[in-house]
């Protein structure tokens, strides 16, 4: 299966903060944007969203690999 953007599982718990942080900056510009006048490739909020999922699903994942 092809991966989507950068590898997450190789970054540090620091990094993956400060990424989430910058998509949920980026989401919440682009949602504006859109809302403002409408952008040009809408497929853009969607690609953000998924990528902020893969993002608090990895941050998850290590929540409980750290609990056991």
């Amino acid at each position: 299966m092809k991966k989507k953007g950068t590898d997450l599982n190789e970054l540090t718990l620091q990094e993956l903060q400060d990424k989430l942080q910058d998509e949920r900056s980026t989401l919440t510009k682009l949602r504006f944007n859109h809302t403002v006048s409408p952008i040009e490739n809408p497929m853009q909020l969607r690609a953000k969203r998924k990528e902020l999922d893969r993002i608090l699903t990895e941050l998850r994942k290590r929540e409980l690999a750290n609990t056991k």
